[in-house]
């Protein structure tokens, strides 16, 4: 096993056939500068070529600072064995590098291009030649390698023995239908590799059966030097291996060494969900929400004692911290850690009592979160140091076609009114432009609002409960607050009241 393995994130090109995901040319340029400035991963793949007048001004765009800050040659582009087509257009888009894409079963050969393989390697060494002599760097892409190996071996052989003279950097084995299993990866994998040691292959897998960073991993231990995955797993049906996963199992469990640097791999994860508009799942690993916090009160109380419930996976790795979840699995444990985060102390009965009814709340399916915790004080101790110092006492809000609209808020802060109107980009737009003029006198900064989620009951009713999850970005902290409501709206604005009265604790 190689202990150096190249990564080539290729969320730019084959991430982007996921379904309804189209980056523009800026958001491609800042996902490309991400990946190779502060992830450091070694190679990108940022698209497939002569795709769209829009994908040339987007490798442009690349290529024209990859080439000012030295970078150029860990820009790649997908080409194909179409004469001088793709060639020409790589080098009107000024990039350096073509991943070419030859036929890697004879299924694919004959059934898509109707050549012989004799005919398919002269095609490939008049590309290969073509490209070298404009200067450009060339791997080789072997499609449907996978299959190729199941059924057609002595074609893959053949196809290597041909072009494994030529000027090549990379052979790259791809699993282009997702249908293998680690141990025939590893089987597979351990042939290419013992019988051309001389050659530098990449594995490129996908995740049809959920086994992409498994097989990776297979590969990786069989010999390959070098792996391919998408930022969040993007790619076409169930996508590619997820970069995150396989870089955290790559590190603990192999062991091996790689330039990445996992700190900034939720920043990029992040980035790429709200470029792309596909949510990451709160399971996800590595990058999902939900991945280091722990719901289990038993959990909680070994992590405080001895981080009993602790692996590898050290959230402070990738830019984050251990959470601790309040519902109906919690218990004191988890209530007094997320107490202790607010600054609120309470005596033996008054957390008894707190964490009956977190759970009693639980059960209902209602979400509680920290910043929940000072209602449910106030509610269950009648306690005069947790009151609300933000009360809205009056707002109207209004909409019309063609128009701005228009909200007036009359807000009581520390028994002080204070009312104003301001237009918007939408009601919600309006109350919080009204906020801000009323809190912009008082020196209180307002957080950022950095994600707005609604949702709704499957199948629910025009009438139906309506939650809407708000996050917020301070200059020290994140948090969430929540809605519920009827309308959606007023939901929002619920989860706002929350807002404020958790940063006024500041003040």
């Amino acid at each position: 096993m190689t202990n150096i393995i190249n990564i080539m994130d290729t969320t730019l090109r084959d991430g982007e056939q996921t379904s309804g995901v189209s980056f523009t040319a800026s958001e491609k340029l800042h996902i490309a500068r991400l990946l190779l400035e502060e992830v450091k991963v070694d190679y990108i793949e940022v698209a497939s070529a002569h795709v769209s007048a829009g994908e040339l001004e987007a490798v442009k765009r690349i290529t024209g600072w990859a080439k000012e800050s030295g970078r150029i040659n860990q820009i790649e582009v997908l080409a194909f064995v179409d004469g001088n087509r793709s060639i020409d257009w790589l080098l009107n888009a000024g990039a350096s590098t073509m991943n070419l894409l030859s036929k890697g079963s004879i299924k694919h050969l004959e059934g898509q291009l109707r050549k012989t393989p004799q005919e398919h390697v002269s095609d490939i060494r008049r590309s290969v030649e073509t490209a070298k002599a404009a200067a450009m760097n060339v791997n080789i892409y072997l499609e449907d390698w996978s299959n190729g190996m199941r059924h057609s071996p002595d074609y893959v052989f053949f196809l290597l023995d041909a072009l494994k003279e030529l000027p090549v950097g990379r052979f790259m084995l791809p699993d282009t239908l997702g249908v293998l299993a680690p141990d025939e990866v590893a089987a597979f994998c351990a042939k290419v590799c013992a019988r051309y040691p001389e050659l530098h292959f990449d594995f490129h897998a996908h995740n049809d059966y959920d086994l992409a960073v498994a097989n990776s991993l297979a590969a990786v231990r069989a010999g390959v030097k070098g792996v391919h995955a998408t930022v969040n797993g993007l790619g076409e049906r169930a996508g590619n291996t997820p970069l995150a996963s396989m870089v955290a199992a790559l590190r603990d469990l192999l062991k091996v060494e790689l330039n990445i640097n996992e700190e900034k791999l939720t920043l990029l994860s992040k980035m790429v969900e709200t470029f792309s508009g596909v949510r990451i799942p709160a399971n996800k690993p590595v990058v999902g929400e939900s991945v280091f916090t722990q719901a289990c009160g038993v959990h909680a109380d070994g992590d405080g004692k001895d981080k009993l419930y602790y692996n590898d996976l050290l959230p402070e790795r990738f830019g984050r911290v251990r959470e601790y979840a309040l519902g109906k699995t919690s218990g004191k444990a988890n209530v007094l850690r997320n107490l202790e985060k607010l600054g609120i102390r309470l005596d033996a009965a008054a957390m008894r009592r707190v964490t009956d009814r977190v759970i009693e709340l639980s059960d209902r399916k209602e979400n509680v979160t920290a910043e929940d915790l000072p209602y449910i004080i106030s509610d269950v101790l009648q306690s005069e140091g947790v009151e609300q110092r933000i009360r809205i006492r009056n707002y109207s809000l209004n909409v019309a076609q063609g128009l701005k609209s228009v909200a007036t808020l009359s807000l009581e802060v520390d028994g002080k009114i204070y009312e104003e109107t301001a237009t918007g980009d939408g009601q919600y737009d309006a109350f919080m432009n009204a906020l801000h003029t009323i809190f912009a006198p008082l020196h209180i900064s307002l957080p950022r609002l950095t994600d707005y989620v609604v949702t709704i009951p499957p199948g629910g009713r025009t009438d139906a409960l309506v939650e809407t999850v708000i996050s917020w970005q301070t200059n020290s902290n994140e948090f969430k607050t929540r809605g519920l409501d009827s309308d959606q709206t007023v939901s929002a604005i619920q989860a706002t009241i929350k807002m404020l009265n958790v940063i006024i604790r500041n003040f």
